[in-house]
C-alpha cells in the first residue's frame, strides 16, 4: 500500500500539500536533496519512494547502519548510467564519515539527489556537512486518526495492493478502533489490518467480517504506544518528567502506563533516578532512597509486579516538595568555568604533602575547621576573581528550609567577622 506518487501519500499535508513549495517543484520535475525526521511509521521511506515515482527517476534505498562504501559506489555507478539517482538513506544519522565524504562531492555535483530519513532530530544528531547540502528539512508528524481511517479505507477498496479483491465487511467501530491505538503509525496499522483480515470470520462463502473485538485482540501487547528510537518515546519520558513536578498524579499515572505498556523499565527507571535527584532533591532527599529501592524492586521483579512499585514512587514523588536548587547551583558554577571563570586556587588551600610544599605557600596558614566551635571558622575558598559568588540559592520548601536556615546563618556569620 505504499503510495505510487505524491497524490496517493496519506497526510503530512504541510509537507507536501498541493501548495506547499516541494511539491510544486516536484511536479515541475526538481528534487531537491532533502532531510525527513519524525517518529517510525509516518511515511519516511513512503515519501521518497512517491517523490521518485512522481518524477519518473531512479530509487535506490539503503540503510547507513548497514551500507558499506561498496554500496556507495554501486549507487554512483548507476546513477551514472542512468542519469541522476534519488538516494534513499534511512537512519541517515548514523552514516559514517568514509561514507559520507566519497558520497556528497557526487550530491554537490547533482548526480544523486539525497533524501535521508532519520527518527532523530537532525539538528543534533546527523552530520553538518550533510545537512548543509539538504536544501529541504522537513519533520514528519504522526499521522491523524482522520488520516488513519482514510489509509485503511484506501487499503479495504485497493484491489492491486489491498484487500478489495476480497468482500471484506469492517465495521466503523472496527476501523476507528484501529485508527485510535496505533498513535499515528501507518505501518503499525496495516500491520493489524492484515492479522485481523487473517482473523476475520468468514460469515458467508467468500465474505468476511471484520469487528471491534478482533481489533481489540489484534492490537493487545502490540506496543503500539511507542518506539524506542522515536520522539513520541521521548516525549513521554519527558511528558512523565513534567507531570511529577507538576505534582498531577493523574498525568503522571498516564504517561508511566504508555511507558510500561511499552515495555522499556530500564528507561523508567533512569527517569525517576533523576526526577528524585533534579525535581525533588534537597526538599525531600528521602524520595531519592526511596526511588532507588523501588527500583531495585523493579529489576528483581520484572513485568506485571514491576508496576507496584514503579505506582508507588511515581505517586510519592508527584506529592512530595520540589526544588531543583542542587543542580541549577552546579550549573551555574560549570557555567562559569567553561566560560574561563576559574581563578587561582588560594594558596591555603592548595596540597602541601609534598617535600618543599610549604617553602612554595602551599597549604599555609589553612584553618582546619575541625579545631574550631561547631567544626567552623571563616576562611576564604574560592579563588579571588569568585569570592563574592553565590552559587546556592535555597528554597523555602520541605526539608531544604532546614539547609536554607544554615545556610543564611553561614553567610550572615561571613559578613559580621
Amino acid at each position: 500500500m505504499r503510495p505510487r506518487n505524491i497524490d496517493e501519500i496519506a497526510g503530512q499535508k504541510h509537507i507536501i500539500g498541493p501548495q506547499t513549495a516541494l511539491t510544486k517543484m516536484i511536479k515541475k520535475g526538481y528534487v531537491p536533496s532533502l532531510l525527513l525526521y519524525g517518529p517510525p511509521g509516518v511515511g519516511k521511506t513512503s515519501i521518497a519512494k512517491a517523490i521518485a515515482g512522481t518524477v519518473h527517476k531512479p530509487f535506490l534505498a539503503i540503510n547507513a547502519t548497514t551500507a558499506g562504501k561498496k554500496q556507495i559506489e554501486d549507487a554512483v555507478v548507476q546513477a551514472k548510467g542512468e542519469g541522476n539517482l534519488i538516494l534513499f538513506i534511512d537512519e541517515v544519522h548514523r552514516f559514517n564519515k568514509a561514507q559520507q565524504d566519497y558520497l556528497l562531492p557526487h550530491v554537490e555535483r547533482g548526480l544523486i539527489t539525497l533524501i535521508g530519513a532519520t527518527t532523530e532530530n537532525p539538528f543534533h544528531e546527523v552530520n553538518p556537512a550533510i545537512r548543509s547540502r539538504c536544501g529541504q528539512i522537513k519533520e514528519l508528524k504522526a499521522l491523524t486518526k482522520e488520516d488513519i481511517v482514510e489509509l485503511i479505507q484506501r487499503a479495504l477498496a485497493d484491489k492491486d495492493r489491498g484487500l478489495g479483491q476480497y468482500q471484506l465487511d469492517m465495521t466503523k467501530e472496527a476501523i476507528e478502533l484501529l485508527a485510535d491505538s496505533v498513535s499515528g503509525d501507518a505501518r503499525s496499522a496495516l500491520t493489524v489490518l492484515e492479522e485481523a483480515f487473517k482473523a476475520a470470520e468468514e460469515i458467508e462463502k467468500g465474505i468476511y467480517k471484520i469487528e471491534i473485538d478482533i481489533i481489540k485482540e489484534c492490537i493487545q501487547n502490540k506496543g503500539f504506544t511507542h518506539d524506542k528510537k522515536s520522539d513520541i518515546y521521548y516525549n513521554l519520558l519527558s511528558s512523565l518528567q513534567k507531570s511529577i513536578r507538576g505534582s498531577d498524579t493523574s498525568a503522571a499515572l498516564h504517561y508511566l502506563a504508555r511507558l510500561i505498556e511499552g515495555g522499556d523499565l530500564s528507561a523508567i527507571c533512569r527517569r525517576l533516578i533523576v526526577i528524585a535527584y533534579e525535581d525533588i532533591s534537597l526538599a525531600a532527599p528521602e524520595v531519592a532512597v526511596h526511588t532507588v529501592t523501588a527500583v531495585q524492586a523493579v529489576e528483581r521483579l520484572g513485568l506485571p509486579e514491576a508496576r507496584i512499585p514503579l505506582a508507588n514512587v511515581v505517586i510519592e514523588q508527584c506529592l512530595s516538595p520540589k526544588s531543583n536548587s542542587a543542580y541549577t547551583a552546579l550549573d551555574s558554577a560549570i557555567e562559569d568555568v567553561r566560560n574561563g571563570q576559574i581563578g587561582e586556587i588560594p594558596s591555603h588551600l592548595q596540597d602541601s604533602h609534598y617535600k618543599g610544599a610549604q617553602a612554595l605557600g602551599k597549604g599555609v596558614d589553612y584553618k582546619y575547621p575541625h579545631h574550631y566551635p561547631n567544626s567552623w571558622v571563616n576562611q576564604q575558598y574560592l579563588p579571588d576573581t569568585l569570592k563574592e559568588k553565590r552559587y546556592y540559592q535555597p528554597k523555602e520548601s520541605g526539608q531544604e528550609k532546614i539547609l536554607s536556615k544554615v545556610y543564611h546563618k553561614l553567610e550572615q556569620l561571613k559578613k559580621e567577622l
